[in-house]
């Protein structure tokens, strides 16, 4: 007896590739720096950099169009909180990755940050020598200053001041992390009562307002026998007004 026949299953399709956060223009845009081995971009505000457990749309789906005629495209040599703008660094091809690699583990690169922060920090200039350790809770995972953390050093430099709306205060910092813990600045500024403003995680939340903190620059000795990279960010649309109420004027930026 023949057998009867069973119906045929619809075939599996993939779901449809969503379009990439921003265009390629847009992405393009945002590249400061370029050359054999490396790219940096000015990462904006708001946007995870890599994939996460939300699925929400993140800055690598957008680096198919930063392949500048190389076969695959460039990959993250390190990461930004979704919440920070600025410098971010891509290695183009794995030789590129593994120099970078090494550099940053190494601690061979110089990182700036630009902060404003609600309220001032103890001294005008200083050092945050704070053991930081990792919590995973129920509700997600946090930082905080404990004995039982890891070695965490920022220097940091006072660069302006001013009033804010509710007359507490508020400062413009310069931060250069010596070691690189997750959420590292946010923490110390935290711990040391000047919060980043509209920091919901360590500090409080501002209404209509993104985090005010920017990796502002880099300096990667990439070669022995040449100068470093050197590379920096002009400051974020959002932080503009409080940096210009401290003291910023636009212009060329100082060296990180």
């Amino acid at each position: 007896m023949a057998r009867p026949l069973r119906p045929r299953t619809a075939e599996r399709r993939p779901p449809p590739k969503r379009p990439p956060p921003l265009t390629a223009e847009q992405i393009q845009a945002r590249v400061l720096h370029r050359d054999g081995l490396i790219l940096v971009i000015d990462k904006p505000a708001g946007l995870a950099v890599h994939a996460g457990p939300s699925g929400a749309p993140n800055l690598e789906e957008c680096f198919d169009d930063l392949r500048y005629g190389l076969p695959r495209p460039p990959a993250l040599a390190h990461r930004l909180d979704a919440d920070t703008a600025g410098v971010l660094v891509l290695g183009r091809h794995p030789k590129a990755l593994a120099k970078l690699g090494r550099l940053f583990s190494g601690r061979d690169t110089e990182k700036t940050y630009w902060a404003v922060v609600e309220g001032a920090p103890p001294a005008d200039e200083g050092v945050f020598d704070m053991p930081l350790l990792k919590l995973n809770t129920r509700t997600g995972w946090s930082v905080k200053v404990s004995d039982k953390g890891q070695p965490s050093l920022t220097r940091y430099k006072v660069m302006g001041r001013a009033p804010d709306i509710s007359g507490g205060g508020m400062t413009w910092l310069e931060l250069k992390p010596e070691t690189g813990r997750t959420h590292q600045i946010r923490v110390h500024c935290a711990a040391a009562g000047c919060p980043v403003i509209a920091d919901r995680l360590y500090g409080r939340a501002v209404p209509d307002s993104q985090l005010h903190l920017q990796s502002h620059g880099i300096v990667l000795p990439l070669s022995k026998s040449k100068p470093p990279v050197v590379v920096t960010a002009p400051p974020p649309a959002h932080m503009l007004a409080a940096l210009t109420a401290c003291g910023f004027s636009p212009g060329p930026s100082p060296k990180p």
